[in-house]
């Protein structure tokens, strides 16, 4: 009996035992499922709807995590540009020098063989056709040449590419500062690259810019600045934010003189440059068009004729490479491209000192030492030419701001 009882007693506990192991997996592995989905469900909305897991958060504060993102995205967007401006830089620097030989190499070819006809006993009537032809295709392609302008075409690209690498590296300080990104960061940053784009298009048709403007203006590659009510330093108060009333006077006056004296100076050599350029562009046409209409009658009894098939060809061959060879559409375009960056750095102090809150601006000392060196100065001469200004006559000054270029 007593071996019967213990029998049922080990019987019993084993399956309480049993029974409760099951129990305790049961709960255990509903406990894991229970994790395992709450888990899931978190990463699917995330990965779903990332817009929605910070909606209690106020819309007008982002997590500055996306905005570095943003940011992140931006840059790509900018060294993609970079490389592609470069490639179509030097693409259209070849065709300057591809047209530039090949148009010289056919006219002087025509001109050469309208030389043969003149001098012959019996002109050749296919030699005569021959330089006329040769003479008109040369007029065509310089027509097209001069309303592409190739090298200014280049310069443009090069001014492209240097500017959006400027913007790379300014977006790899922001980066690597430490500072949260805010959603002004991302405008601003999607604003330049967009402003970059319509001052420096890459297409041919429709929104190439014009290479013979009536007016000579600045190049603008950068957004139009926000203008607020401006605010001054006390002269009290000698470090707010690196600012001060006397570097506030200081700043005002170098943009008296950049505007005065480089910017100016720029504008009237590119209209000179824009002046030659037309003068040449009209030219080099006119010729050829005149030595394919003397090739005509050459062979006849005057020699007139053969003056005029010949002659203007070659002044058309030494006016094509004044024009293409010496790059006068790049000589314009660099002057308006440097008229526009004493341009943007006026309106860089002028943005600076336009803003009410001091603590927004930029540092004041970081700022005047950043303006020194993109004009090519120490501090000390910097303000020497502040003083010197400020000293004299605005039409006395012979010295200009920039010592770059």
């Amino acid at each position: 009996m007593a071996t019967l009882q213990s029998s049922s007693f080990l019987n019993s506990s084993t399956t309480f035992s049993s029974s409760s192991s099951c129990k305790k997996g049961r709960s255990m592995q509903e406990q894991q499922d229970f994790i395992n989905g709450c888990y899931t469900n978190r990463i699917e909305q995330q990965l779903i709807s990332p817009s929605t897991k910070n909606d209690h958060v106020n819309n007008n504060n982002p997590d500055p995590v996306i905005n570095r993102v943003h940011l992140h995205s931006i840059k790509e967007a900018i060294a993609d540009r970079v490389e592609m401006h470069k490639n179509i830089g030097e693409q259209r620097s070849q065709w300057n020098t591809m047209l530039l030989n090949s148009i010289n190499c056919i006219t002087l070819a025509a001109a050469t063989i309208t030389a043969i006809v003149a001098t012959s006993p019996s002109p050749s009537l296919g030699l005569k056709l021959s330089s006329t032809l040769m003479y008109l295709a040369s007029t065509g392609m310089l027509v097209i040449m001069n309303q592409l302008q190739p090298s200014q075409l280049a310069e443009e690209q090069r001014n492209a590419a240097r500017l959006f690498q400027n913007l790379l590296h300014q977006i790899d300080t922001t980066l690597s500062i430490g500072h949260p990104v805010t959603t002004s960061d991302v405008k601003l940053a999607l604003e330049k690259v967009l402003a970059l784009d319509k001052a420096y298009p890459l297409p041919l048709l429709g929104t190439m810019l014009d290479k013979f403007p009536s007016k000579v203006e600045p190049a603008v590659w950068w957004p139009q600045q926000r203008r607020r009510n401006s605010k001054r330093v006390s002269e009290n108060r000698d470090n707010w934010n690196g600012w001060s009333g006397k570097l506030e006077e200081e700043m005002r006056l170098v943009t008296k003189i950049l505007e005065k004296k480089d910017q100016e100076e720029y504008i009237r050599l590119g209209k000179k440059a824009l002046k030659l350029n037309k003068i040449l562009a009209i030219s080099g046409p006119v010729l050829t068009g005149v030595a394919a209409i003397g090739s005509l009658f050459v062979g006849n009894s005057s020699s007139w004729t053969a003056i005029f098939g010949v002659v203007p060809g070659a002044l058309a061959s030494i006016v094509n490479t004044i024009q293409h060879g010496g790059q006068v559409g790049m000589v314009f375009e660099m002057y308006r491209s440097n008229a526009g960056f004493f341009k943007y750095i006026k309106e860089s102090i002028e943005s600076n000192l336009m803003e009410k809150d001091v603590e927004r601006r930029e540092n004041g000392e970081v700022f005047e030492m950043k303006l020194a060196l993109k004009l090519g100065r120490s501090l000390s001469e910097l303000r020497d030419l502040v003083d010197s200004y400020s000293s004299c006559k605005r039409e006395e000054l012979d010295e200009f701001a920039s010592k770059l270029f």
